[in-house]
């Protein structure tokens, strides 16, 4: 005879309902009930910390050692074979008081801080606390595309300025075929951006943007700076010419001879400060007729020393 509960789960597995009455009837056997254990649904890991917390409190205070009486044994027998060589102190392998501390439920000992707490390495690109951009502003032409002017300036030129300049330049014997159209730099380009090398960073955005004009057919062969900022010359990178007088001075940021003047609001001025201004502008001015007129940029660099007008026109 088939059990009760066999029969009961041959019906289930077959798809057809096991009919149980609703009342006991009277004098009736009553209705064996399955023995079978119901399933339990197992449960499902808490994400995050708490199912962490919950898999270290089930785990045994001994997890990851062997035997104690073994190891107790074992540790002996190594002992009395090898007394005279002293082993190396076991590394602690990583266990839940690690993984606690991690957490944040219990202070990790200094040993084992110590011996895990890796060194902390400087981030190149860490961004230096309190650094400030460098900040210059000027006006920026270029004759023909060969002669690079800089006005050290905010604001834009006048008409005054514009004529004084123009006046200078035909007066040295620098004639351009157009007249020169200035164009405003003010660094940085953007404020609130992170600042890290503040000098470099100056120096790299000068040269970009007159890289940028190329295509306007800007090809520099020397920079002239009228006027003087500390932070453009520090762009601008001079080069020392205490030792060697000889040797024009150059930007190194733009690989470019380098001449500085007077500012044209110096130049301007009607007391004493201006002519002695104008005095020192034309003593310096002497050969600009001849760098123009042959096109050389003056510093002897083989073959980027020369260049013809027709090309600069």
């Amino acid at each position: 005879m088939t059990p009760e509960p066999t029969r009961l789960a041959y019906l289930d597995a077959m798809g057809l309902t096991a009919w149980v009455a609703r009342y006991q009837l009277p004098n009736a056997r009553e209705t064996e009930a399955c023995d079978w254990p119901e399933p339990v649904p197992e449960e499902r890991p808490q994400p995050g910390a708490k199912g962490l917390h919950a898999l270290l409190d089930d785990m045994p205070a001994s997890a990851g050692g062997g035997d104690t009486s073994a190891g107790a044994t074992e540790q002996a027998a190594v002992a009395d074979s090898s007394s005279a060589v002293q082993a190396p102190a076991p590394q602690a392998p990583a266990g839940p008081r690690k993984a606690r501390a991690l957490l944040g439920d219990i202070v990790p000992d200094a040993d084992d801080g110590a011996a895990t707490a890796p060194t902390a390495m400087p981030a190149e690109d860490e961004v230096e606390e309190g650094a400030e951009p460098l900040r210059f502003g000027c006006q920026v032409a270029c004759l023909d595309g060969r002669w690079l002017l800089l006005v050290a300036r905010d604001e834009p030129l006048g008409p005054l300025h514009q004529r004084l300049l123009l006046n200078i330049l035909t007066g040295a014997g620098v004639r351009p075929s157009q007249r020169p159209v200035f164009d405003s730099l003010a660094w940085p380009l953007e404020e609130g951006l992170p600042v890290r090398r503040p000098l470099d960073e100056a120096r790299q955005g000068l040269k970009a943007f007159v890289a940028g004009r190329a295509r306007r057919g800007w090809a520099p062969e020397r920079v002239l700076v009228f006027g003087r900022q500390e932070a453009l010359m520090q762009a601008l990178a001079p080069s020392d010419t205490t030792d060697n007088s000889a040797q024009p001075p150059r930007s190194q940021t733009l690989a470019l001879p380098l001449w500085q003047g007077p500012g044209l609001d110096e130049l301007l001025a009607d007391d004493g400060v201006g002519a002695e201004a104008k005095r020192r502008l034309w003593s310096q001015i002497g050969e600009w007729q001849a760098q123009w007129s042959d096109g050389t940029r003056g510093d002897g660099a083989g073959g980027d020393g020369a260049r013809d007008d027709s090309d600069g026109a």
